[in-house]
């Protein structure tokens, strides 16, 4: 009894040491899970590797490119069909080299020449989320399809030799804190450029950081039925007339006085930009304001009451204009002011002065879904018309839009439409090409 009572005694002491001590790391491991969360939400992984009702990380998102339907790996820390076999220097060089554990080089879908630019901090935050954080998941992907010779991956060491970082990058210099912080979050995890800097014809981005030219986030190439506006400075089809709480509101909440989120920007701020601090928010504004238009002398818009006029006196006389009325303007008024944060404005909107009306194209063939957001609970739907207008009809109704209340802008055909109609039935329509790690 007295051997007993004092090997209990041991025992407990022991468990007094080592309890607090173990308490300490697994608030450390928690602290680390939690900051690589942020990392991960800041990289809007989630957007590409989670299907819609399915589980984290899991991948199997499809994706339609030129090359061929690529398929978002799963990168839960499962052995097999995962990530879990990864070093953390392995997960380090694919995300910033675009090399997979096996030697093989990633599609640049993978934003790896953004990616290199993540800190050492941000990479280890990351490995320790996806090897703690995240549940394993033992379903593989279903494997690329892709047209060869493209499917063939050697090739691509030496598109990353031309035209990707070849190794970590780092955060740029810069006097201001805030433009320093911003900049990170654009130009690395963020990875912004992907989608709204235009790229050549290998594929790849014209310009990697604002550093590189004014290219930078100057407008996207319509590779997944949308075509990404500039983040730049311009008063028409870009950030010009935005102000950086205006830009700090659409992030967070999808919706401002000027425009409204569509197409993969949808989930870029679901899954990610609406999670990120206020500071956060603020420096990728004060960033994304720093940069000025790629043509400074280009003519400001100015609202013309013309067409509202028209409209409000039942002149129908105009192409196009009987078709925006009946359909039309209920949400967008025959001001086209619309009632901004419900149904955004087509009066000076960004994407409708757009010189591609892909998107606009887009948008009266399929519809689309303002969606919710914590901070902006209401989702709000607006109908496809690819069944009730023919390719004239649709044509004629986006040129009347592009035309009226000062947006004077070239007028869409028929043939057009019909080629972005065409992608929609090949699969353009599935989610926009949102970078997936394959």
């Amino acid at each position: 009894m007295k051997g007993g009572r004092v090997l209990a005694l041991l025992v407990g002491l022991v468990g007094g040491i080592a309890g607090p001590a173990r308490a300490a790391g697994d608030a450390g491991q928690q602290a680390e899970i939690a900051a690589g969360e942020y990392v991960a939400r800041a990289a809007d992984c989630s957007a590409c590797h989670t299907l819609p009702g399915g589980k984290p990380f899991a991948g199997g998102l499809t994706f339609h490119l030129p090359m061929g339907t690529i398929r978002a790996s799963n990168i839960t820390p499962d052995p097999k069909a995962g990530i879990g076999l990864y070093s953390e220097a392995e997960f380090a060089r694919a995300l910033r080299q675009g090399i997979r554990r096996d030697g093989a080089t990633l599609y640049p879908a993978m934003p790896y020449p953004s990616y290199a630019h993540l800190t050492d901090a941000d990479v280890h935050a990351l490995y320790v989320y996806f090897m703690k954080g995240v549940a394993p998941v033992a379903t593989p992907v279903a494997p690329n399809d892709i047209v060869w010779p493209l499917s063939m991956r050697w090739p691509l060491v030496a598109w990353r030799m031309m035209f990707a970082p070849s190794g970590a990058q780092g955060v740029r210099s810069f006097a201001d804190p805030q433009l320093a912080r911003g900049a990170y979050l654009v130009e690395g995890p963020g990875h912004c450029g992907a989608c709204h800097t235009p790229r050549g014809v290998a594929m790849q981005e014209k310009a990697l950081t604002a550093a590189d030219g004014p290219l930078y986030l100057s407008g996207g190439s319509a590779v997944d039925g949308w075509n990404p506006v500039s983040l730049r400075g311009e008063e028409r089809e870009g950030l010009g007339r935005w102000s950086e709480e205006d830009i700090v509101t659409f992030l967070r909440t999808g919706r401002v006085m000027h425009a409204a989120a569509f197409g993969g920007m949808t989930d870029a701020i679901r899954h990610g930009t609406q999670h990120l601090s206020d500071d956060d928010l603020h420096a990728i504004a004060h960033y994304l304001k720093s940069l000025p238009p790629v043509h400074p002398q280009a003519r400001a818009w100015q609202y013309d009451e013309t067409t509202g006029r028209s409209l409000h006196a039942g002149d129908l006389s105009a192409r196009g204009a009987r078709a925006y009325v009946d359909s039309c303007a209920a949400c967008h008024r025959t001001d086209g002011r619309g009632y901004p944060t419900t149904f955004p404005p087509l009066a000076g909107n960004p994407v409708v002065m757009d010189a591609s009306a892909t998107s606009l194209i887009r948008i009266v063939l399929t519809g689309s879904v303002l969606r919710a957001t914590h901070q902006a609970p209401s989702a709000f739907v607006m109908p496809g018309f690819a069944a009730r207008m023919d390719d004239r009809a649709v044509a004629d109704v986006v040129s009347f839009i592009r035309l009226s209340w000062g947006n004077d802008v070239p007028q869409v055909s028929a043939a057009e439409v019909a080629a972005v109609r065409r992608s929609l039935k090949d699969g353009g329509g599935a989610p926009p090409a949102r970078q997936p790690l394959n």
